[in-house]
């Protein structure tokens, strides 16, 4: 890239984040706060000064006044998008929403923690019985994640989430148009066209496949992958038939939680990862209600559902109270699927495990208490506090994932001081 070239990218990040701040809720606010002021000091009317338009960021929007609620959640930034690929793949890469991913790290994790948990034992494939088996000594292996694995479910994640994002513009373009946050996506704005938007997903979905495959244990993996397909194709519809589509999300976006596992091992440990996966659904709830107020009162006006609509219908209050339940929920289940694994999955080398457990409860608790700060401060009428309680998940999944790997390896040290 030459001088010319570094100077055009510069030029364009300053562009699109002047834009972003001249349509950011504090700085709408601060204009009309001014504008009031200068209203109440003279006789005359005064017109309110123009500002750039999102229109200069070359794409269709409802209107040009400044952004009402669902517009003001994500401000439009330069990523690595239009930065590093051809102006022609953009409207594809943003489709599978490339350039926000937080939603590939909210799939990913799942399968990370699954694959860690997987990593506190081995199994005898001679038998259907988990054991532990060691060389005598703590190395790596025995209590990190296979990085092959975890390199395998990233590109994975990356892939599928893309897919998944390209089938809910599919089914929900008409509706897109009608929702002011998402009206300027390449489907429902007419970027793209919904045959290229089918050949994209074939695209998408044959990568994913390539993924499946090269996953150990082949066959048993591959069901279990092919098993969350309805669940992806149908999500998307879900908003129009039941008042909860988040659950339906949750037991989509968490199935991770059973692919890790049955990737090291070629069968299942329901004791281990049953409540594991209903610690994500229980997390997905918290998250996706928090995620679905910025378009409430676009998704009431044209007859779409939510938990954000449902468990809200009697006040902010309540829908807090409801939110900490399942945050609670979440808790208890990440707790209860550690002790499976520390204390009953290991205690065939009668090893008491509780330390593990207590440096894994310790994470756990972490977490819990940043779903406590997202719902505690969550501002249902703000799009902007919304958004960023929503993306700090990332965080969540990450610590619950540190805290398995250290309780991995607390649980090896133990075994490697009781073996000698």
């Amino acid at each position: 890239m030459g001088p010319s070239s570094s100077l055009i990218s510069g030029r364009k990040r300053l562009r699109y984040r002047v834009q972003s701040i001249c349509h950011s809720p504090t700085f709408i606010s601060w204009r009309r706060s001014f504008s009031t002021k200068q209203n109440s000091n003279s006789n005359k009317d005064t017109e309110e000064p123009q500002f750039p338009s999102k229109k200069t960021l070359n794409t269709t929007m409802i209107d040009d006044s400044p952004m009402t609620n669902s517009m003001n959640s994500d401000p439009t930034m330069a990523t690595w998008v239009e930065d590093y690929l051809p102006v022609s793949m953009h409207p594809y890469a943003k489709l599978s929403r490339m350039d926000k991913p937080i939603g590939t790290w909210l799939l990913l994790w799942p399968c990370y923690w699954s694959t860690a948990m997987a990593a506190a034992v081995t199994t005898n494939f001679s038998t259907s019985t988990t054991t532990i088996t060691t060389v005598g000594q703590m190395n790596l292996p025995s209590f990190f994640p296979d990085p092959y694995l975890l390199s395998l479910f990233t590109v994975g994640a990356f892939v599928m989430r893309g897919a998944g994002c390209t089938i809910n513009d599919f089914w929900d373009q008409e509706f897109d148009k009608q929702v002011r946050r998402t009206a300027t996506r390449p489907l429902a704005s007419g970027q793209i066209t919904s045959k290229h938007a089918i050949q994209w997903l074939a695209v998408q979905l044959g990568l994913g496949c390539g993924v499946l495959v090269s996953l150990p244990h082949t066959m048993y993996t591959f069901g279990w992958g092919v098993a969350s397909l309805p669940l992806v194709v149908l999500y998307p519809l879900m908003k129009r038939y039941t008042k909860y589509p988040q659950l339906v999300l949750g037991f989509t976006f968490n199935w991770g939680c059973w692919m890790g596992w049955a990737a090291t091992f070629g069968e299942m440990d329901y004791a281990t990862i049953a409540p594991l996966y209903v610690s994500g659904i229980a997390w997905t709830m918290v998250y996706d209600t928090i995620y679905a107020n910025q378009d409430k009162e676009d998704d009431a006006a044209i007859g779409l559902q939510s938990t954000a609509l449902t468990f809200g219908s009697n006040g902010d209050e309540q829908q807090k109270r409801i939110l900490h339940a399942f945050a609670a929920l979440a808790y208890t289940s990440w707790l209860l699927s550690g002790y499976n694994l520390y204390v009953s999955d290991l205690a065939s080398l009668n090893t008491t495990n509780l330390v593990a457990l207590g440096v894994y409860g310790i994470g756990a608790s972490s977490a819990y208490g940043h779903l406590i700060w997202q719902i505690q401060t969550a501002d249902f009428n703000d799009p902007h506090n919304l958004a960023e309680r929503f993306r700090s998940n990332s965080i969540v999944g990450a610590i619950i994932f540190v805290s398995i790997v250290a309780g991995n390896a607390t649980a090896a040290a133990t075994i490697t001081t009781n073996l000698f």
